[in-house]
């Protein structure tokens, strides 16, 4: 066996190669099956080696929830990700909420699922529309969106880059209160203020306390609403083509669910010989998994099949955008420096020309004295001489 089948034989594929050869002007496929065919190069094992490492590195995650006080913002987050972000949590009584400010609660907690390992950033975002004047009580909020893009862009542009810590928000669950008659003033500045920033994903909170029929009417209201505001919402990547027919529904589905209607709950509740989470009623059990109750388990799909893209939309648009306009920024400031710097130094050398005139001038007054006081003397000597 020469060296060529010996290398060969000592290569190990995953994956089948499809090689396509032009013969006499046509295209032709050959498709290698198994490791001793000729022609086989490796690169078909390459997703393997990403999925590797990905895996061995770990994905980070920031989601952002917003919305007024008692819309049930941490039981849906702890009903997602099935932990407890808030176990100390203490509600402030209505007095303490008329001075209260907007405030930025920020959680991390590691989660690991099958040796896949995810750092779960929440935050919230307690006192938001609890005060007597709700005027700008978004502008915290904003800032620190902005400075998370400017620590990212800092620790980017500095000389360690290897172990950049991703803590940009991906996704922002804004939770619209169901007794409402669609969107509020204040829900409409809100996403203004942040749909060119963050992926908004808006949420209809508590939505067991409507019909099904009350349900469709509110979507559409707020979808309408939305519309004639202006305001970018999240809307998720059409499928492509090569997608199986199951994910194409699963992505239609999705989209037409937009806005979420979502009922959370942490509580375990026997419902036919099985144990499901819910909220009791005297009426019944709404259960929370059950598509035909609510869209929990579309919100749920939405962000884990979709959270990839979430990242990328963040990284591609909202940081490059924020990107863009610091660096402009900084453009205009250097001209405008510049500019100072040349308007200072303009001004300094009049100043020293001034100064210089003067100086000639005083001189000059000076070699008039001394000559005016020198041509007595000297006239003065002359007459004794004769």
């Amino acid at each position: 066996m020469d060296r060529n089948q010996r290398g060969q034989r000592s290569i190990r594929r995953n994956a089948s190669i499809v090689t396509r050869l032009k013969v006499h002007g046509e295209i032709v496929e050959q498709k290698m099956q198994g490791p001793d065919q000729q022609g086989y190069v490796g690169f078909a094992n390459l997703p393997n080696q990403v999925h590797r490492k990905s895996v061995k590195k770990g994905f980070e995650f920031t989601l952002m929830v917003a919305g007024e006080s008692g819309l049930g913002k941490s039981t849906l987050v702890n009903s997602l990700f099935l932990t407890d972000l808030y176990p100390e949590r203490v509600v402030p009584s209505a007095v303490e909420k008329i001075e209260q400010t907007v405030k930025i609660d920020a959680s991390t907690v590691e989660i690991e699922e099958r040796g896949v390992k995810l750092r779960l950033t929440v935050v919230d975002t307690p006192g938001y529309g609890d005060a007597i004047n709700c005027h700008d009580c978004y502008r915290p909020i904003v800032e620190y969106i902005d400075d998370q893009f400017e620590r990212y862009l800092h620790d980017e542009s500095g000389l360690n880059r290897r172990h950049i810590v991703d803590n940009r928000v991906h996704s922002c669950f804004y939770f619209i209160s169901a007794s409402g008659h669609g969107l509020k003033p204040l829900d409409i500045e809100f996403m203004k203020a942040l749909h060119n920033k963050v992926n908004i994903v808006p949420v209809i909170a508590k939505a067991d306390t409507l019909t099904r029929g009350e349900v469709n009417l509110l979507k559409k209201k707020i979808l309408r609403e939305i519309a004639q505001n202006h305001i970018q919402i999240y809307h998720l990547p059409d499928a492509d083509d090569d997608e199986d027919e199951d994910f194409k529904e699963q992505t239609r589905l999705l989209k037409e669910s937009i806005p979420f209607a979502i009922v959370g709950s942490t509580q375990m509740i026997e419902v036919k010989g099985k144990s499901v989470r819910g909220r009791l009623y005297p009426w019944g059990v709404v259960e929370v998994e059950n598509p035909e109750h609510c869209d929990f388990l579309k919100l749920r799909t939405m962000l884990i099949t979709h959270m990839q893209d979430l990242q990328e939309v963040t990284h591609d648009l909202h940081y490059e955008n924020f990107r863009a306009q610091r660096l402009l920024h900084s453009k205009d400031s250097g001209k405008r420096m510049e500019e100072n710097i040349k308007d200072n130094t303009l001004s300094a050398l009049q100043a020293k020309d001034e100064q210089i005139r003067r100086m000639q001038e005083m001189v000059e007054r000076m070699q008039a004295q001394m000559k005016a006081q020198t041509s007595p003397a000297s006239s003065g000597k002359s007459t004794h001489q004769v």
